[in-house]
């Protein structure tokens, strides 16, 4: 296998997605300075905290309602103090991510898939996150770990479908990305590649012709899957739209998981808005996610019974494709189970 190339550190000289990056709002003062909006008017104070701090950037930002205390946006990336409340049943480790590790950077819960965790490092910081009290430093392989990794799942022939996760995956380098791509699409029994991002949501300039061009090098040789993590329609500008529909011309398929949250998607309309202009795009609302009870995430749960009217009220609005399938993610089960279905399995 060739060796892992290092990730630059972003100089002037870097494309223009990882200088916008650094622009990036990485504490409250700053973003609320820029939205105009006073924190006395937020319903509690901002938190700082410095092992998963605030993560904005600019061109999500300006997607916000300026001096808005609600907008759904804000309320995704705005640490608050009552992040720091314990909850009963909302723990570090609320998917099993630790039950599921094979080794550093891999996890294996469902049969025929292997998810791997490329950095973890991300974009932006939603204070919802399933993976906020992810070991990253501890699990990061090293180059040699990575090719023994590749190694060994060539050896699975069980192994059909390699999922790209974190963090998020495209905040990695191009040359990065080519690698482990050319590592997974070698593998003779991998069928597939699926990566989950929010980068070409919150950076959309992300979505450049060099990486254009990388997604139709290897999308001509397997099918490519690019699951986007949207929760609200006006996260899709005309940025978004346009980095969408030149994904998707340059042979990606394109599905969407949003996560139920409350003062964010938590009514038929936003969440029918939301699917509208997901289909706009030419992407799949695929799944809607039950709140995975991590511990600091309280303040966005959202009742199971709650979410089932809501999909029934999407019903009798859109076209059954544009209807999420409701599904939550149940510690060691053997797939997603989807909520309110005879037998529940997915």
């Amino acid at each position: 296998m060739h060796s892992l190339p290092k990730d630059p550190i972003p100089a002037p000289q870097s494309p223009a997605w990882q200088r916008e990056w650094r622009e990036s709002f990485r504490d409250a003062a700053s973003l609320l300075a820029f939205l105009e909006l006073d924190p006395s008017r937020l319903p509690e104070l901002p938190r700082t905290d410095p092992a998963f701090p605030i993560r904005v950037p600019r061109a999500y930002a300006l997607r916000m309602r300026k001096s808005d205390p609600d907008d759904p946006l804000l309320r995704q990336v705005l640490a608050l103090a009552s992040e720091n409340d314990e909850h009963p049943g909302f723990t570090a480790d609320a998917v099993g991510d630790g039950q599921a590790q094979e080794g550093p950077g891999v996890l294996r819960k469902y049969d025929g898939r292997a998810l791997l965790v490329l950095t973890g490092v991300c974009a932006v910081h939603c204070r919802y996150c399933f993976r906020r009290e992810y070991p990253y430093a501890r699990q990061a392989p090293s180059r040699a770990q990575w090719e023994q990794i590749y190694a060994r799942l060539g050896a699975d022939a069980g192994v059909e479908e390699i999922l790209f996760s974190g963090g998020d995956p495209l905040s990695l380098s191009d040359s990065m990305l080519r690698w482990h791509w050319e590592q997974a699409l070698s593998l003779p029994h991998v069928r597939r590649v699926r990566i989950h991002t929010r980068l070409p949501l919150v950076l959309p300039a992300r979505v450049d012709d060099a990486f254009l061009s990388l997604v139709a090098e290897l999308a001509a040789r397997k099918p490519l899957y690019l699951v986007l993590h949207v929760n609200h329609a006006r996260e899709i500008d005309e940025a978004v739209l346009a980095a969408a529909r030149a994904l998707r011309a340059a042979g990606a398929i394109l599905l969407n998981q949003s996560v139920l949250l409350r003062g964010v998607n938590d009514s038929v309309e936003a969440l029918a808005a939301l699917s509208r202009r997901l289909l706009d795009a030419g992407v799949l609302p695929y799944y809607l996610h039950q709140l995975d009870r991590v511990r600091g995430t309280h303040g966005f749960e959202v009742e199971e019974t709650k979410g089932l009217e809501l999909i029934e009220g999407l019903r009798a609005k859109l076209s059954g494709y544009g209807v999420p399938k409701y599904v939550r993610e149940i510690q060691g089960e053997a797939s997603k189970t989807e909520i309110g279905k005879v037998g529940g399995r997915e």
